[in-house]
């Protein structure tokens, strides 16, 4: 499985009003996920493990280096599946949930994607539906069954306070894991 925590080093993501950083958010989620995996014997790879970009030392575009990066580390490994871990933001502070998002052209991304929205809402309560996409980059060029997980809104007040302490974190990764390994016993029978 390859886990990737959105953005990292100079690209903080999403910045909450009260400046929590959407890449410290996903970093954390990301290792206690990697480590829930790793405790069960699924191979792990990441496409970070630190607050750094992934971008090539000196290029001009940082951003569409980090992708270029994060998409060779991604399409190299031949694993069963990727998930991005992000945080969503919204005009209005009442959005909330965590949220589903896979490559509207592949079955397979959207199979993972109702897995992981349905453990979500058992596990986080979350009444948001899978959405699909063909515009997020990492959707597009991944050639893995992939989804994103939009964990929760750092525009919710509410929502962004759960998600910045280590106990929701951890309620996150254990949703994450569960539908993770839930998809990964279906394909093997």
């Amino acid at each position: 499985v390859v886990i990737d925590p959105g953005h990292g080093g100079s690209d903080p993501g999403k910045v909450s009003a009260n400046g929590v950083d959407e890449k410290d958010v996903n970093l954390s989620i990301a290792l206690k996920l990697k480590d829930e995996l790793e405790e069960r014997g699924v191979k792990v790879v990441m496409t970070r493990e630190n607050d750094t970009s992934i971008a090539t030392p000196g290029a001009t575009n940082k951003k569409t280096s980090d992708m270029n990066n994060r998409i060779e580390i991604i399409n190299s490994c031949h694993a069963d599946m990727l998930i991005s871990i992000h945080q969503n933001s919204y005009v209005t502070p009442k959005a909330e949930g965590a949220q589903v998002f896979y490559y509207k052209k592949s079955d397979e991304s959207k199979k993972i994607a109702q897995i992981m929205q349905n453990v979500l809402g058992e596990k986080l309560g979350s009444t948001r539906q899978i959405k699909s996409d063909v515009n997020y980059y990492i959707l597009l060029h991944s050639q893995l069954p992939t989804i994103i997980s939009e964990c929760g809104f750092l525009s919710n007040p509410e929502e962004e306070q759960r998600l910045c302490t280590e106990e929701y974190q951890e309620r996150i990764a254990d949703a994450l894991y569960c539908g993770i390994i839930e998809y990964l016993m279906m394909n093997m029978n």
